[in-house]
């Protein structure tokens, strides 16, 4: 009876065919096939005996929204998603995606920046070797300095409100690292994302190359989130586990960072603590299309939504690549004091406390006590992991 409904409806007029609703809905015919290929986007009838296609002139808001989603780069899988919720559920969605799509052109932009000013540099060293060959007989450099090295200091506590703790954090002469695990297999995502960084042997001696440093950071990336997805395969629900994970790796000579979610870095210069990681979460996203300010985001109401993260799902190459985390790497200079920590610290402890406690310290096991006691003594609602590192001449 409905089928032959909507066919009394194509033929009265109320339904029309394909080419006019391409036309009302600024959708191609042969966008449209496609989409109800996808279920995107369902034609009202289809005709059994010569297929063609009738849609009902009230599917034209729903077609819009699907071209405009394709417009802003959205894939066709999230699309079907989006179309499917409510006005409010999909507004949040779709903040989601672009704000995502923000942080990682952001990460771009900061290793773009970083290429132009290697290159430049490496130019401006270039230009100058012909002097240098003809005036200098030796290769020796006058005025050079003892080699760094990082003293360091790593603590977590389950906090006072938890029964479980899904923080880790390592503190080596190679490595710093804190990753805050979520969902089931949470404790084994992050301890499992920090191991993966433990074996690698990269820069040795601080024989690497800038470049070849990015490329090893992208490699470890990599091995750590293929080590949480193993973690977390056991699980009941592996697609609801996951972990941050902010690491710094040294060198000898670069410092690393490795950075995933909203475990933060802070770097500690001259007497100012400057954060030096970018929140992949919906809330910092909003803080940078302005729509929210820092004051009102630290008492948002809502949960802390995480738009990239380590997680134990399998996805596509395209949006694996997408949800990688940032590399960089970071000036280092003796005397830096470098804090690493997850939100169960960073989202109670207002920068000025975090300031005051770090300076405060006189090495880096005192600095992570008192941050722990920081962190308890704002309540302790959640896991804290932190890591701190002095960089001293040897």
């Amino acid at each position: 009876m409905e089928r032959e409904g909507r066919a009394v409806r194509a033929a009265s007029g109320e339904l029309v065919t394909i080419g006019e609703f391409a036309r009302l809905s600024r959708l191609s015919a042969k966008a449209l096939r496609r989409y109800d290929e996808l279920g995107l986007l369902r034609p009202a009838l289809v005709d059994p005996v010569n297929g063609y296609r009738y849609y009902d002139p009230a599917q034209v808001e729903g077609a819009r929204l699907v071209a405009w989603l394709r417009r802003i780069g959205m894939p066709l899988n999230r699309i079907g998603r989006v179309v499917a919720l409510d006005a409010g559920a999909a507004a949040m969605e779709v903040r989601a995606y672009w704000a995502r799509v923000e942080a990682e052109t952001a990460a771009r932009r900061d290793l773009a920046m970083y290429l132009v000013d290697h290159l430049s540099a490496e130019g401006r060293t270039m230009s100058r070797m012909p002097d240098n060959a003809e005036n200098n007989g030796s290769s020796g450099s006058a005025g050079s300095v003892g080699a760094l090295a990082i003293r360091c200091a790593a603590l977590t506590d389950i906090g006072v409100v938890r029964t479980a703790n899904q923080d880790a954090a390592f503190a080596g002469p190679r490595l710093l690292a804190v990753a805050d695990g979520f969902g089931e297999g949470g404790a084994e995502a992050s301890a499992a994302a920090i191991e993966a960084l433990k074996p690698s042997t990269w820069g040795r001696d601080g024989a690497l190359s800038a470049a070849d440093l990015l490329n090893a950071l992208e490699d470890t990336a990599d091995s750590a989130a293929r080590a949480v997805r193993d973690a977390v395969a056991p699980c009941g629900a592996p697609d609801g586990s996951g972990t941050t994970l902010t690491a710094m790796l040294w060198t000898g000579s670069r410092l690393g960072l490795v950075h995933i979610g909203d475990s933060r870095a802070y770097l500690l210069r001259g007497g100012e603590l400057f954060r030096i990681t970018h929140d992949h979460s919906l809330v910092q996203s909003m803080i940078d299309d302005g729509s929210l300010s820092p004051e009102e985001a630290a008492s948002h109401p809502g949960p802390a939504l995480l738009l990239k993260a380590l997680v134990g799902e399998a996805r596509p190459a395209a949006v694996a690549v997408a949800c990688r985390p940032d590399v960089r790497l970071q000036e280092v200079l003796a005397g830096d004091r470098y804090l690493l920590c997850s939100d169960g610290l960073s989202a109670v402890v207002d920068a000025a406390d975090l300031r005051t406690a770090v300076v405060a310290a006189d090495d880096p096991e005192e600095a992570v006590r008192r941050l722990v006691g920081l962190a308890r003594e704002a309540g302790g609602p959640d896991n804290v992991a932190c890591a701190v590192a002095d960089v001293v001449v040897e």
